[in-house]
């Protein structure tokens, strides 16, 4: 992903110090963050469920694409610098490239998410009732925004 930070450049490089919160679970700024050295980590509920330290990650992406709060904490572990993107629509929107990273980034994610999903489908098959969430977190992976919405009004 070092390429996105090529097209970062002539923005401002900000630094975080360590134990700094750079986004907060729930907060709407809509910000991107393009990630230049350091390590961070990503929170759900006080839980680390990532650990990010490649140049030129992403993150605030989410929020950002989907026009929602932060569904995650994401916290310097050590000093970080980053670029943070005030105009993320129009910076993902001005080079295909950088469309493409976000996509790949996001499949990525996805592939590894449901992998793990079912890894665990697979080990608790027929043990606990109460892990039969895994299917519909499945189900819900592979549905479209608008299958849901019908759904929801039947």
């Amino acid at each position: 992903m070092p390429d996105i930070l090529e097209y970062c450049k002539g923005r401002t490089v900000e630094t975080f110090k360590s134990g700094a919160t750079l986004i907060r679970q729930g907060g709407d700024d809509r910000k991107l963050f393009v990630l230049v050295e350091g390590q961070v980590e990503v929170l759900r509920q006080d839980t680390q469920v990532s650990y990010i330290e490649e140049p030129g990650s992403l993150f605030g992406e989410m929020s950002v694409l989907l026009d929602m709060p932060y569904s995650a904490t994401v916290k310097a572990l050590s000093t970080v610098k980053a670029y943070v993107i005030d105009d993320p629509i129009k910076f993902l929107g001005s080079q295909s490239e950088i469309a493409l990273e976000l996509a790949a980034l996001l499949a990525r994610r996805l592939y590894y998410t449901t992998s793990y999903l079912v890894d665990l489908q697979q080990q608790a098959a027929g043990r606990r009732e109460d892990l039969d969430v895994v299917d519909k977190i499945l189900a819900q992976l592979v549905q479209s925004p608008d299958d849901a919405k019908v759904k929801k009004k039947k």
